[in-house]
């Protein structure tokens, strides 16, 4: 297979990774040859190597060590340095270009300035001052992807206090399991949003979490569609900068100290709250915007995201080099399947970011990009999610333009960041991820714990990365962070992803090793579905799986298994999917709905997930999962028997 795209001599000489390996070659006599080498250095000497980012990005004194211990979990970085997050983002101010570009499905976009940007974040740290918050406190967010809800995690982070947030699809449980753990002090919201066209008033959502949260002093709400939230303050009192002067006053803290919390879907269980730190958040960010996606101060930064999803936080990090950023609020077909690709034209989008299902939602629907929209200033187009097929990567190059490489990068919330991705120096070839990330000790392990090279094996990280959770939520000893990641291989973090590593020294993903569902790039918990469809009294089990596919699509069927004398009718059919839509959220609503004679289980209750989603997508039984293991093995024929020679 040949390489899609090719860096020419000027990607090479003007990307900023390069410029980046002069800096290091001259600051310490390390020359690298390529990317490669660049790579090797990165990971072999990480003290180095970090060091090497903080100076680049020029960000203050080192207090001390950078890396006083490489034991995971538990790595020690920058022991003795404090900073915060947002004084990086307050040094790019400028005058030249937007920070943000607000973009709705029916209203005009709207440009937010530097100087709005930075007021409007004065000014709400300042109100969450007077209303008792401190660091360590929790503000979170039940928002659409909007400006206001940028502004609100930087105020919040600038006093030290801790951020968390999903979107408005969320229904109040699913927002309850998540936020509520976290007892927060203050809840910003909005009256409600717009998707597919239609408004959605969540006024009563609202009302739900007020009333759930019970540690709230606060909630403050951003006007939508034109609604009172009772017991609220409007956003636009909040924001207030009349005779106030607009300065923020950011609070100096630990590297560590907790930035944001975000959730894992919630396979099994609540979802678990991955804290992250400042220091190892905005080291990590710089990395991956500006070394590994070559985005500068001249950008247009627009990746179709969700605050749900941790690629919302990755995309605020634009701001961390002065770059502008897209945030749009709106479903990605709406008015029609091209819309993401008429925002990023009308937007001068540098850089656009989407997933393979909308990828190939355009190729179903005949979409030809370059032909219907003006996309002269693209760059680069992003793909996360799931893996993207050579014939999308293909499709890509033909439709959008063969000077435009596809950057896919496969990382996760767990890191908040990528462990594998694109880089302007290095070719790209269909289906497969350019390289692994700098400072990311990358490798795939056999289930003995062996680096295999050319065949499907885990991928593993065997060194400590800035941005690894700094702990887990509720974990006091650690106990729950250390069996997520290092109870297969210890001392080595056992991501959950199948990949092959190439002769080329690329990768391919093949999916998720676990039973996480990841539909449209947003990860879902199959735990949220069965709390909600297995109490209606017809059903009494249920499972669900999200096979990819060859073609890049993703089929996601719930099998349902229904109680003595009940029928699944189409009014079943509907009351089930209307169930998960109002409990969950739209994107859990399954693909379709099968009659199980029974759900496999592991003989101490597990439910068989990804055994069964191995079979959907072609393994043989006796490969999957050992029978003796299976409290009702003969289901196990059953499904076998009933999967589809296509999807």
């Amino acid at each position: 297979m040949q390489p899609q795209w090719v860096p020419t001599e000027r990607d090479i000489a003007d990307a900023k990774v390069t410029d980046f390996a002069r800096f290091v070659a001259a600051r310490t006599g390390v020359a690298t040859s390529d990317y490669h080498s660049l790579w090797q250095w990165s990971v072999d000497d990480l003290a180095g190597f970090w060091r090497a980012v903080w100076e680049y990005f020029e960000l203050g004194d080192i207090d001390g060590e950078v890396l006083a211990s490489t034991e995971m979990p538990g790595a020690r970085w920058f022991p003795g340095t404090r900073l915060n997050y947002v004084d990086q983002i307050v040094r790019q101010a400028r005058t030249d270009r937007p920070a943000i570009l607000a973009v709705g499905e029916d209203t005009p976009t709207r440009e937010v300035s530097w100087v709005e940007l930075i007021d409007a974040t004065a000014a709400f740290a300042r109100t969450l001052r007077e209303l008792g918050v401190r660091p360590g406190d929790r503000v979170v967010g039940y928002l659409p992807n909007i400006p206001e809800a940028v502004i609100a995690f930087l105020a919040t982070a600038s006093l030290g206090a801790v951020w968390s947030a999903c979107g408005q699809d969320y229904s109040p449980k699913a927002a309850l399991d998540r936020l509520g753990q976290l007892e927060p002090t203050v809840l910003v919201t909005a009256d409600g949003y717009r998707f597919g066209g239609k408004a959605h008033d969540k006024r009563a959502d609202i009302a739900a979490l007020q009333e759930g949260f019970g540690t709230l002093r606060a909630t403050v709400a951003v006007s939508r569609l034109g609604l009172e939230v009772p017991g609220a303050v409007p956003w636009a009192e909040a924001v207030d900068t009349d005779n106030v002067a607009a300065i923020i006053e950011t609070e100096t803290v630990d590297f560590d100290h907790p930035l944001w919390i975000v959730f894992s879907s919630g396979t099994t269980g609540l979802p678990k709250g991955i804290v992250h730190g400042h220091g190892g958040v905005l080291l990590e960010h710089l990395k991956a915007i500006a070394l590994q996606s070559d985005i500068g101060e001249d950008d247009t930064f627009f990746w179709y995201t969700s605050p749900s999803w941790m690629m919302w936080n990755f995309q605020i990090a634009g701001l961390l080099i002065g770059a502008t950023i897209v945030c749009y609020d709106g479903s990605p077909t709406y008015p029609a399947p091209d819309a993401l690709w008429r925002i990023a034209a009308e937007t001068r989008a540098t850089v656009l970011g989407t997933s393979p299902g909308y990828v190939l939602a355009c190729i179903k629907a005949g979409v030809v990009p370059r032909d219907e929209h003006d996309l002269a200033a693209l760059r680069t187009v992003g793909i996360t999610g799931s893996a993207l097929p050579p014939s999308s990567a293909l499709w890509l190059r033909d439709n959008v333009g063969e000077h435009v490489p596809v950057n896919s990068i496969s990382g996760g919330t767990d890191v908040v960041s990528a462990f594998i991705g694109g880089v302007r120096t290095v070719p790209v070839w269909p289906g497969e991820l350019s390289a692994p990330y700098l400072g990311v000790a990358l490798d795939s392990f056999d289930t003995e714990g062996k680096p295999v090279r050319g065949e499907v094996g885990e991928l593993v990280i065997t060194a400590p990365m800035p941005s690894m959770p700094v702990s887990f939520w509720r974990d006091p000893d650690g106990t729950r962070y250390h069996d997520a990641y290092f109870d297969m291989f210890p001392g080595v973090w056992r991501h959950g992803d199948w990949i092959t590593v190439t002769d080329h020294g690329s990768i391919v993903v093949h999916g998720r090793s676990d039973s996480t569902l990841n539909r449209h790039g947003i990860r879902m918990g199959s735990a949220d579905i069965y709390q909600s469809v297995e109490r209606l009294t017809e059903i009494t089990e249920a499972l669900v799986i999200g096979a990819e596919q060859p073609d890049g699509g993703y089929w996601m069927p719930l099998f349902v298994v229904l109680a003595p004398g009940a029928e699944l009718t189409d009014e079943l059919r509907e009351r089930i999917n209307s169930t998960i839509r109002t409990e969950v959220s739209p994107r859990h609503v399954p693909d379709e709905i099968l009659v199980a004679p029974g759900i496999p289980h592991t003989r101490t209750g597990k439910k068989l997930e990804v055994p069964i989603k191995k079979l959907f997508q072609g393994a043989e039984a006796a490969r999957v999962v050992e029978r003796s293991a299976v409290d009702d093995p003969d289901l196990l024929d059953w499904y076998a028997k009933i999967r589809p020679a296509e999807r």
